[in-house]
């Protein structure tokens, strides 16, 4: 099932297809509330209440004009003059690709020293997502280069790629902010782990390596997953080594595992949920099915009512 998923997600055909029919824009409901930038703030509301923060993302990836890049920063120039006239506590996420990088690296960094500056002026952090494997090393090139004149710029990082431990190794002097997610792309064996008990091994081991950086407040940890048994075992190293619940943050996308995420928050965890918008949502919904093919379910509940 999360094969033949990812390869929908890849799919060109089915990529300008299937976003035109009524039942399949019905069941992305519950894993984003809207397209428009208003109805995701709008949706970001009903968490304030929890002292919940939240994180946005206008999804797109892999622009074939660096004009449209000037366009993607402006509008999240715009989100965060509305997320500061609201008061929220939020952050933005972007994938690089989205402001340039297959274009022109440099236009691409420039963008996100914008925003990253503009974050800044907000006290708060850029974010910096992971797409697939061909783009790690430029990635986290960006991040290297932003950091050093933008201390509040952050990255995503992923638990099922085989070279991720020596990434983090290698970001520790920059007191980084490393948000954790387990992978959602179609990676090689060679390169990736495959099977769930590995990944979730990975992402265990990441956790135990990171948190004695994150206690001592060297390193924020984000952890970005649904697995609460996977939380609680994070969370049952951290107090067997002595550290509190403040040395991690719990992010999760908006629409799932509600609940859960209310219940981590009165346990005294900083949540943020992750709130995604935007019309290019085709390829991510896919990749998010994937992530948990028993999302199909609830994806189907959403088409019958």
């Amino acid at each position: 099932m999360r094969r033949i998923l990812l390869w929908m997600a890849r799919n060109r055909f089915l990529k300008r297809t299937l976003p035109r029919l009524w039942f399949v824009r019905r069941a992305t409901r519950r894993f984003m509330p809207g397209e428009t930038m208003e109805a995701a703030l709008d949706a970001a509301e009903a968490f304030r209440p929890h002292g919940m923060g939240v994180l946005f993302t206008r999804l797109g990836e892999n622009l074939t004009d660096l004009s449209e890049a000037q366009a993607v920063a402006d509008h999240y120039h715009d989100l965060m003059r509305k997320i500061a006239a609201r008061g929220m506590d939020a952050e933005i996420s972007v994938k690089p690709t989205q402001l340039g990088l297959d274009l022109d690296r440099e236009a691409a960094l420039e963008h996100l020293r914008g925003l990253a500056t503009h974050a800044a002026e907000m006290n708060g952090t850029l974010r910096i997502d992971m797409e697939g494997s061909a783009y790690t090393d430029p990635t986290l090139d960006l991040y290297r280069s932003l950091k050093q004149t933008h201390p509040n710029a952050g990255i995503c990082l992923q638990a099922y790629l085989r070279r991720t431990p020596a990434d983090v190794e290698s970001l520790l002097p920059l007191h980084p902010s490393i948000r954790l997610v387990k992978g959602a792309y179609d990676e090689p064996k060679e390169i990736a782990y495959r099977r769930k008990s590995e990944v979730d091994a990975a992402y265990h081991a990441l956790c135990v390596q990171m948190l004695p950086y994150a206690a001592r407040g060297e390193l924020r940890l984000g952890l970005g997953t649904h697995d609460t048994q996977l939380i609680e075992r994070v969370a049952e190293s951290a107090r067997g080594a002595g550290f509190t619940t403040d040395a991690t943050e719990v992010e999760m996308l908006y629409g799932i595992r509600h609940g859960e995420q209310l219940r981590l928050a009165k346990e005294g965890y900083r949540v943020l949920t992750l709130i995604a918008y935007g019309e290019a949502w085709y390829p991510w919904y896919m990749r998010r099915l994937a992530e948990r093919p028993a999302n199909v379910l609830f994806a189907l509940r959403q088409i019958f009512g």
